[in-house]
């Protein structure tokens, strides 16, 4: 076998998963709050969701049990593993997460940008771009 004269390079971020308890209250959150559209996925042995970010990122929500569940989170998801999203509006999702009651802090460098959690704590950052 001969390796390829191609370099190996990391080309982008193709999908980020989250674990989650309880598919049905995510596709709330994902798709009434943040307004994410699903996408097809594989059948899979367990249940659940993709959604499609832009034409090749996506966000895969898996239901399985989480071993860090009981793990305490810091309060600002900013000091928290989380993934950070491009939106067109700060102000617009800041309408919508209060408009549901999710908790979020605006971000503390003063960029254009907020944390929030989804209803199992996974930690977002929305930037607006």
């Amino acid at each position: 076998m001969h390796m390829s004269d191609r370099p190996a390079e990391i080309t982008g971020l193709f999908h980020a998963g989250f674990l989650v308890s309880d598919l049905a209250v995510s596709q709330v959150f994902y798709e009434s709050v943040l307004g994410l559209t699903r996408m097809p996925r594989p059948d899979l042995p367990y249940p659940g969701v993709w959604y499609a970010l832009n034409d090749y990122q996506q966000l895969h929500l898996m239901q399985l049990p989480n071993p860090d569940q009981d793990a305490i989170r810091p309060p600002h998801g900013g000091r928290d593993r989380h993934i950070a999203l491009g939106v067109t509006s700060i102000e617009g999702f800041q309408l919508r997460l209060e408009s549901a009651h999710v908790i979020y802090t605006l971000s503390r460098s003063g960029r254009p940008a907020l944390f929030c959690r989804d209803p199992d704590g996974n930690t977002m950052e929305l930037i607006e771009t």
